[in-house]
């Protein structure tokens, strides 16, 4: 048995301390819930299961409060996952893996994300006052657990991705967000697009802080909040949709982790040979911006065509929800493919990366 995708919506996603700053992970996915199973003609009561990624809340299990705060029948106990920025995928990959194997016909997966709401964190060490701390160990060994932005630099310098390249790229990002339909996204608190999206000009990126070599704040994705999600039905629930999309592949896989910006490289040549298909079969692809430097090397490294490349602006120019991140290029991809297959990929901290193969 294989799996469908018959409905997908995102928030629009907010900078940190913006428009959403107020909400708790469930208050973002509500709505979105709420629009993917009206998309979908689908009620409530028929949902077996939901898979929520969530990177920064307080543990517990955030994915029971979301089935709860969308009126989900009360069965519903909710998967949390949490695999950093790789989660939204994750997520979706779950809930095939679910419907494939015949537990369940229709699963709820996505992400959502309060950067704004995250709790302050405190390590204990024996014999010391708690410790706060801001991102945890992401391998056993500090000399190869390197700080994101810092790792992206040296990225840039190894593949000789110049400033002007990432700038360029930034800015493609922006006015192509700025320019572009974005029908995935429910509005909520009346904001209907993303809030960080602007015009950004040479002239602007050239003033950017510079975060590390020639990483600047116009070419990193800023800490955001949001929340997609994405409905992963069986066979019989998605010939009865007017939208199906199927799940030809998944694959999330370990790569090295102090070179965190090439990690989806596996990701997308595995999702790629499962499906027999070669860069340019693909009618679409949403590849996750933390970086730009990242999204480069990755389409250099996997030669994907560039005129198929986040067509409606990318991460640069809405931030990164990191436990919806995966999620949204999902949510983006699922309403633009028409005639071929599409991918969507992220990277993750601890040199991870995920990959997502449709068709219709």
């Amino acid at each position: 048995m294989t799996a469908f995708i018959i409905a997908a919506r995102r928030s629009p996603v907010m900078p940190r301390a913006g428009a959403f700053a107020a909400l708790a992970p469930h208050d973002l996915a509500a709505p979105v819930i709420h629009a993917v199973l009206a998309d979908a003609g689908i009620a409530t009561d028929r949902v077996d299961e939901l898979v929520l990624s969530n990177a920064l809340g307080a543990g517990g299990n955030p994915a029971r409060l979301v089935a709860l705060a969308a009126g989900l029948p009360e069965r519903v106990a909710g998967l949390s996952i949490d695999r950093q920025c790789a989660g939204g995928i994750d997520a979706i990959g779950l809930a095939t893996a679910l419907v494939s194997a015949g537990q369940a016909e229709v699963v709820l997966a996505g992400g959502a994300e309060s950067y704004s709401r995250r709790p302050l964190r405190l390590a204990v060490v024996p014999g010391q006052p708690p410790q706060p701390y801001d991102q945890p160990p992401f391998t056993p060994w500090p000399e190869r657990d390197p700080d994101m932005t810092k790792a992206a630099a040296v990225l840039a310098d190894r593949l000789a991705i110049s400033r002007d390249a990432q700038e360029d790229w930034a800015i493609r990002s922006h006015a192509r967000a700025l320019a572009a339909d974005l029908p995935e996204i429910v509005p909520v608190l009346g904001q209907g697009r993303d809030g960080f999206a602007r015009h950004l000009t040479p002239a602007v990126a050239a003033r950017a802080k510079v975060l590390a070599g020639s990483v600047t704040t116009a070419t990193a994705a800023v800490a955001a909040d949001g929340a997609a999600f994405a409905l992963v039905v069986s066979p019989a629930i998605a010939a009865r949709a007017t939208r199906s999309l199927r799940v030809v592949a998944q694959a999330t896989l370990g790569a090295a982790p102090d070179e965190p910006g090439l990690s989806p490289l596996p990701a997308i040549r595995a999702v790629l040979a499962k499906g027999g298909l070669v860069p340019g079969d693909l009618q679409a692809i949403e590849l996750m911006e933390a970086y730009a430097v990242q999204a480069l090397a990755c389409i250099q490294a996997c030669d994907l065509p560039l005129d198929r490349v986040n067509t409606k602006g990318g991460a640069l120019a809405r931030g990164h929800p990191i436990g919806a991140s995966g999620a949204v290029l999902v949510a983006r991809l699922f309403h633009d493919l028409q005639t071929g297959p599409g991918l969507a990929a992220i990277a993750a901290a601890g040199g991870i990366g995920a990959a997502l193969l449709l068709a219709p």
